[in-house]
């Protein structure tokens, strides 16, 4: 029961990450407020996970602040404060060259991945200094800290994310509040699944080959590998960690 009581918000929380997190942090004893922006699918997945008491669910878009807002007013509300942020939600956007990319193919990237990550730390600061601390982890990636071909919305936004990072960290320290990124790499999921079809629409197995071999443990991770690096940097495990980015990549920026 290592957050046993703690109460946690997670974006984005129906795709492969975000459920993982969930169950995890369930299993471990935390209140959960699964907040997604479809109600049907936070429907079904709060009925799959049981959580009874111990969960509940918001609609909101990742970039909707008053939304966003509202779902940490209800989760005050429901469960009394809020200890925990896992800002997950993201999306992968239009993969193609950087001369054949829209404004609004750029935009849409940066609204969810980089402001809707923005909005859900600025909308719990203040319950969070309430209970005396908290702990904000942000989702970002392999992409936060290298360049990839035809992924420029995405790699700027990954970037994004680990300098607010880092500025929160200094920002909120005082406040005993703790603000990490995690970085995933070549996960088993969703996400992949498309970015695989984009980068090679013919034969997205041959891309799943490439990305497998550039991971030097020679396979992809696991949702639940991710959730595991989300529940020690939630926890009181990690209560002198803070500001910093947690690869869980098998490797792959070792090389």
């Amino acid at each position: 029961m290592r957050l046993k009581d703690k109460v946690a918000i997670i974006t984005g929380a129906t795709g492969g990450i975000g459920k993982a997190t969930a169950k995890l942090f369930l299993d471990y004893g935390a209140k959960v407020m699964l907040v997604g922006r479809s109600a049907e699918k936070l429907n079904a997945l709060r009925g799959e996970l049981n959580g009874d008491d111990n969960i509940a669910h918001f609609v909101a878009e990742a970039s909707d602040e008053q939304a966003n807002a509202e779902s940490v007013v209800a989760t005050v509300e429901t469960f009394g404060g809020v200890d925990i942020l896992i800002a997950n939600a993201g999306t992968e956007g239009a993969i193609k060259p950087l001369e054949e990319l829209s404004i609004a193919n750029f935009e849409d990237v940066l609204r969810t991945n980089v402001l809707g990550v923005w909005i859900g730390m600025k909308h719990c600061v203040e319950p969070m200094k309430k209970r005396g601390g908290g702990s904000i982890v942000a989702l970002s990636s392999i992409a936060g800290v290298i360049g990839f071909p035809n992924m420029v919305p995405y790699i700027a936004s990954k970037h994004a994310v680990y300098g607010m990072v880092k500025t929160a960290a200094l920002e909120l320290a005082e406040a005993n509040i703790r603000v990490n990124a995690i970085g995933p790499g070549p996960i088993a999921n969703r996400m992949m699944r498309s970015l695989e079809t984009q980068l090679s629409p013919d034969d997205p197995a041959v891309m799943y080959e490439t990305m497998r071999e550039l991971v030097p443990m020679k396979r992809y991770g696991t949702n639940e590998e991710v959730a595991h690096l989300a529940a020690f940097l939630a926890g009181d495990e990690s209560t002198y960690c803070t500001g910093a980015m947690y690869l869980v990549d098998g490797g792959f920026t070792a090389v």
